[in-house]
């Protein structure tokens, strides 16, 4: 049975305002297992509390303190059941001013940690996905990714590794991991036809900015704030009146946040000039989105410049997702034959449900109605988001039978 709009949006609230909690409470207890349960259940606790006593006026702050004292009698219980001296836990002083979250990204993506690890830890702890979502994601068994998070958290707990911002000497190792993480945590929240977390992309932006800050002329950061910043500049014109996702052709450009716009295209300028002797992709794909920034309609992009950057970014990051999305391009600039061609060229994709999604909107844009719905029922087989599914359903009603 569905939620109610009102209870489901209580869960988004203590799912998002959990991850900062989280953080935090790894820092003060040093153990990622331990800070996970004890989050957990606060969160269990402010969902049988909160609809009766109502919201908190700092839901953050609640958790925090709910999930503090679940920590420290959880270390007691097991002082008790060991016959051991609790450890000294010093919950209850002032934060340090270094910011919790960004501590605990540079922890999930510490280079003694595998890249597929790092991702998943990321999506379990960042983004607040359950176990099985991260398996989805990462299209792995759940098994088996149970156990590879839980040999992360034990690896992390056996080599001490250190839950800090690195020195500057450090950053250029760990940046890759990081940069990835943050955007993972954006388009988590950003969900381009699911349901969007809004929470989620103001914590990936300003953690950006905070990596701005420790790493003012790298390219790369420049771009993924570019970017971040001209995607988020549609959130007021993403979704109608009733929560359901507009189309970028559909949306009201008038309701786009000029002053974000305005920024993006500085900063991919400068990540530009930083960047001469080879592209960064992060700072292509903020010109890519540029190009549609700056089009006054959906019918005045410039699809021929937004197909060049394509190229270019596949020099440097050569992916079947990018050349489906060049595919969509090339199908808004030279019609639907000829991006119906390009999508069917792109392989790998078979599990990705946009790729059936596109080919669909293309068949039926060529008449071609019994194909349009059969490329809709195969992207609607597969597993994805409620929200996701229910869009594509939209979607497919309008191709007539």
């Amino acid at each position: 049975m569905p939620l109610d709009p009102a209870h489901a949006a209580l869960v988004r609230l203590v799912r998002d305002e959990g991850t900062r909690v989280l953080a935090t409470l790894i820092r003060q207890v040093g153990d990622v297992a331990l800070a996970e349960d004890a989050v957990q259940d606060a969160t269990v606790r402010a969902l049988e509390t909160w609809p009766r006593d109502g919201v908190p006026d700092e839901p953050r702050a609640w958790l925090t303190v709910a999930a503090r004292r679940r920590a420290i009698d959880i270390v007691r219980r097991e002082a008790a059941r060991t016959g051991k001296e609790a450890a000294a836990m010093e919950l209850t002083g002032p934060p340090e001013e270094q910011d919790d979250l960004l501590r605990l990204v540079f922890t999930c993506c510490h280079p003694a940690l595998a890249v597929e690890t790092q991702v998943a830890l990321a999506l379990r702890t960042l983004c607040g996905l359950t176990t099985p979502e991260v398996a989805r994601a990462l299209l792995v068994p759940e098994a088996t990714m149970t156990k590879r998070l839980t040999r992360a958290k034990q690896k992390i707990a056996r080599a001490g590794i250190p839950y800090r911002v690195p020195d500057d000497h450090e950053l250029p190792e760990r940046l890759r991991g990081v940069l990835s993480t943050v955007y993972l945590l954006f388009n988590e929240g950003y969900g381009p036809t699911a349901t969007p977390r809004p929470a989620l992309v103001d914590e990936a932006v300003r953690l950006t900015r905070l990596l701005r800050e420790l790493m003012p002329g790298e390219a790369s950061v420049l771009g993924l704030l570019a970017l971040e910043l001209l995607l988020d500049s549609r959130r007021d014109a993403r979704h109608d009146a009733d929560g359901r996702p507009v189309l970028l052709a559909d949306q009201d450009r008038g309701r786009w946040r000029a002053e974000l716009v305005q920024e993006g295209v500085i900063l991919v300028g400068e990540g530009l000039r930083r960047s001469p002797d080879r592209p960064d992709p992060y700072v292509v794909q903020a010109a890519i989105a540029a190009c549609h920034a700056l089009a006054p309609r959906y019918a005045d992009t410039d699809w021929t410049a937004v197909l060049s950057w394509y190229d270019v970014l596949l020099t440097v990051a050569d992916t079947p997702v990018v050349r489906l999305n060049r595919a969509v391009a090339v199908g808004e600039r030279d019609g639907p034959a000829a991006g119906l061609a390009a999508i069917d060229a792109v392989t790998g994709l078979d599990d990705y449900p946009l790729r059936h999604a596109s080919r669909a909107e293309l068949l039926a844009r060529l008449g071609h109605t019994a194909d349009a719905r059969a490329a809709y029922a195969a992207a609607l087989a597969l597993p994805q988001d409620a929200a996701q599914l229910a869009h594509l359903r939209r979607r497919a009603e309008r191709v007539s039978p």
